[in-house]
């Protein structure tokens, strides 16, 4: 009987990796948990790897090979999957972004890549990066705006972002950046295509005191955090962690402005931009 084909790592890589662990799993008699047990991973673990929403790293890859008498096709197309435009800290988690059906996000000082324009993130890798050639930069700039193109659905995911008011005030690329980049997150507010609130300087004290975090849900596996400093991010499964995570991002959203208040703020602000009268 001929063995699993290699993958094409251009085409759903890690639904299609995640659909032939099940067919492995399923034909070798195991259940998630068995499989998981030699590897000292959950059941539910390796149900995200089976559902795409989590990578299959290599040293797990060469171990589900030996279990399952699948001849290397997995450490193989590990090392294909491996190949990520993004970086390392942030690639699994652009991965599942990607295949989510609901996103939640809140970043302290800036509006989330997702909902950039191509200036206000050159501005930022530039600011990142302030030596590297612009060709770079550009690079950097369309790979972001081709993770933006999960919003070209009309409906799914759904993407729920909470602004920090610090998030519109700083002048991220100079006033007509700024004055473009919030008028294309009012309009994705008003096409209903992402729900945005604004956390404002008079909410004082909230929740999310300590930095950024990302929720996602997904149609066939448990929901997942995202949490990242500084070139770095972990990508949290454990249900409590999640539960904890999903609380504050409640808490946020009740501190913050309504959707339409919200709304009526950043349009207010972006006629600052756009007349030179940025607040200090």
């Amino acid at each position: 009987m001929p063995g699993p084909k290699d993958l094409d790592p251009s085409s759903s890589p890690r639904a299609m990796i995640g659909a032939e662990l099940r067919h492995a799993r399923e034909n070798a008699g195991l259940s998630q948990a068995e499989l998981g047990e030699p590897l000292f991973v959950s059941g539910s673990f390796i149900g995200q790897l089976e559902a795409g929403t989590r990578r299959l790293h290599l040293e797990y890859a060469v171990q589900i090979d030996e279990i399952l008498g699948t001849n290397g096709f997995f450490e193989r197309n590990c090392q294909a999957l491996a190949k990520s435009k993004y970086p390392d800290h942030f690639a699994e988690a652009a991965e599942a972004e990607a295949i989510a059906t609901a996103i939640r996000h809140y970043l302290p000082l800036l509006i989330p890549g997702l909902l950039q324009t191509p200036a206000y993130a050159a501005a930022l890798f530039r600011s990142y990066r302030p030596t590297v050639p612009d060709a770079e930069i550009e690079e950097l700039v369309a790979t972001r705006m081709e993770r933006a193109r999960l919003l070209d659905d009309p409906t799914t995911p759904l993407l729920w972002v909470v602004l920090d008011e610090a998030a519109l005030r700083r002048p991220v690329g100079g006033a007509a950046a700024m004055a473009e980049a919030l008028r294309h997150v009012a309009d994705l507010a008003h096409r209903h295509r992402a729900i945005v609130q604004v956390l404002t300087f008079d909410a004082g004290a909230h929740a999310a005191m300590g930095g950024s975090l990302k929720l996602m849900e997904f149609a066939d596996a448990p929901p997942l955090c995202f949490v990242e400093g500084l070139d770095m991010g972990k990508l949290l499964d454990d249900p409590a962690t999640v539960a904890r995570n999903a609380l504050t991002f409640n808490l946020l959203q009740a501190a913050a402005l309504s959707p339409q208040d919200s709304l009526a703020l950043i349009e207010s602000v972006t006629q600052d931009y756009e007349h030179g009268k940025q607040h200090r």
